[in-house]
Parts: C-alpha cells; sequence; structure tokens
C-alpha cells in the first residue's frame, strides 16, 4: 500500500533564538512521552482484561458501521494492535502516530504478522492530518489520542475533508467524569488527583517521568467540535461500572463481580445520563 503522505513535515526542536511556541512544546512533551514507553508499551497493558474489553467494543463497533474492504486511518495507531486486527478482519489500514517510535513498533507488528500489504504506518500526528490523501471510508481512534489534540475544530474539519461522503468516525475518547476515579482517590486523600479530569483546557498528566498534556471531555463538549461536518450516530460509556484499566489489580481479586458488572456496562452504558459518564466514552459521527 502507497503512503498516503503529501509531505513529511514534523514538528522540529525550537530555534533557542526564538521563544518557543506553548503548544509546540506542549506537543514535543507528549511525543516524549509515548516514545520512552514505546518499548515495552505491550506489556501490561497487553496483558491488562479491562483494556482488551474496551478495545474490543470498538473494534466490533468498526465493523458493525463499516463492511469489511473500507479503507480506515488509525490516528494515534500506538503498537498497531488495532491496525493489525483490522487488517485480519479484511480492512485497508493507514495507521498514523505522532510518536516515531511507536510507528516503528506498528511496522514492526505489521511486517511480522505478514499484513504489511493491508497496513501502512507514517508518522504524522493528530495535528498533521493536512499532510494526508483524502479517499478514506472510515477514521478510528482508540484510548484517547485525541485527547492530546490543541485543536480539535482543526482536526474534524480535517477528517470531513479526508472521509468519503458518508464516512463515519468511531472515537474512544478518555471522559471526563469518571466515578471509579473520583472514588479510588478520594478515599485515599488524594483530592487533587480526584478532580483532575475536572479541569478545563489543557491538564499535565505524567507518565513515565514525562508529561502528556490532555484535555478531558464530556460526550457532548466533544461532539460540539465535530457538530458541522458530522451528525452524530450515538455514544456510549466504557468502563462506566467495570474498573478502569489501572485497577485491574482489583478486577483480577474481584473477577466475578467485576464480569457481572461489566454486564451492566453492556445493557446500560448507552443510557443518558449514564453514557455521560465512564472511564472512556465511544462515539460514531457520520459525515454529513
Amino acid at each position: 500500500m502507497e503512503i498516503d503522505v503529501l509531505r513529511p513535515g514534523p514538528l522540529e526542536a525550537h530555534d533557542t533564538a526564538v521563544p518557543p511556541d506553548p503548544e509546540q512544546v506542549r506537543l514535543l512533551d507528549t511525543q516524549r512521552a509515548f516514545d520512552s514507553v514505546a518499548a515495552d508499551y505491550d506489556g501490561p497493558r497487553g496483558n491488562n482484561e479491562l483494556i482488551q474489553r474496551m478495545r474490543t467494543t470498538l473494534w466490533d463497533t468498526v465493523q458493525r458501521e463499516l463492511e469489511p474492504g473500507a479503507r480506515l486511518l488509525d490516528l494515534g495507531c500506538g503498537t498497531g494492535l488495532d491496525a493489525a486486527e483490522f487488517a485480519q478482519r479484511g480492512y485497508r489500514v493507514l495507521a498514523t502516530d505522532w510518536s516515531p517510535r511507536m510507528v516503528e513498533r506498528t511496522q514492526e507488528r505489521v511486517q511480522a504478522a505478514g499484513l504489511a500489504a493491508q497496513v501502512e504506518a507514517a508518522h504524522v500526528g493528530i495535528h498533521q492530518l493536512e499532510q494526508l490523501v483524502a479517499g478514506f471510508d472510515g477514521i478510528y481512534s482508540n484510548f484517547g489520542p485525541l485527547n492530546c489534540a490543541p485543536d480539535l475544530a482543526a482536526v474534524a474539519a480535517e477528517c470531513a475533508r479526508l472521509l468519503r461522503p458518508g464516512g463515519k468516525l468511531i472515537f474512544s475518547v478518555i471522559g471526563r467524569i469518571c466515578p471509579w476515579e473520583v472514588g479510588h482517590y478520594a478515599l485515599r486523600g488524594r483530592f487533587r488527583r480526584a478532580a483532575v479530569r475536572a479541569a478545563r483546557g489543557v491538564t499535565p498528566v505524567g507518565m513515565n517521568r514525562h508529561t502528556i498534556w490532555t484535555y478531558y471531555y464530556l460526550p457532548r463538549e466533544f461532539y460540539r467540535a465535530f457538530a458541522g461536518q458530522f451528525s452524530l450516530s450515538g455514544y456510549r460509556a466504557l468502563s462506566l461500572f467495570m474498573p478502569p484499566p489501572y485497577l485491574v489489580d482489583y478486577y483480577r481479586r474481584h473477577r466475578a463481580w467485576c464480569e457481572w458488572l461489566g454486564r451492566l456496562d453492556d445493557r446500560f452504558g448507552k443510557l443518558a445520563p449514564l453514557r455521560n459518564m465512564g472511564d472512556h466514552f465511544l462515539i460514531v459521527m457520520q459525515r454529513r
């Protein structure tokens, strides 16, 4: 598959004679954070049952919304787990990420799996979508890469350009209201940590001694940036009753109880107002 990138154009290091742009600094911080964990990112995450449960929900949603053979764009592909899965399900995928180390991991994965004809990987950040050539049937993003996008309205405009008429967006986004998280940290007296998602604007989140600059959203807040070009098909909570992925040890100690909670997620996660809460939400939109 040919790479559909018009020009490479990655963000360059700052000229020390010019005051750095705060947005560029934050983007580079986030890139370094994900570069730093790329080598072993599939270790604890790849074996995390709670992550896999949410991942499978997105996989199955994409398959319901788009027929196999469709051409997909992956925003924030990480190590390529989603892209490889969709290739095996019969899709063609352009997998993109702002972290060059993550792109390398994706390339290694698809080569090892014999999927290089179905998956192309490119070092393109979500803020650089103008570099891509239009013609996709669907665009997906899993586990919150869009929470790091500095200009969501610009992303929406580029997604509209890149998609064919009637094309679908399927995004998993980190939500603003996570009852498990509030309770978990408040019970430990970590009230500032419990309130992190309530912050407006960009928020620094630590990972591996680096910083990921993050925006949190309610589903309708998120959709507002896309409303001009996309109709809202629906959204649902992910990990509302079920614990969030960083509490996987709790899940393993109380597996039967948590699986019952997971059934509550499946049954009630689409209902208002419950769908506005959860560790993530899954939102589906269609290009007008």
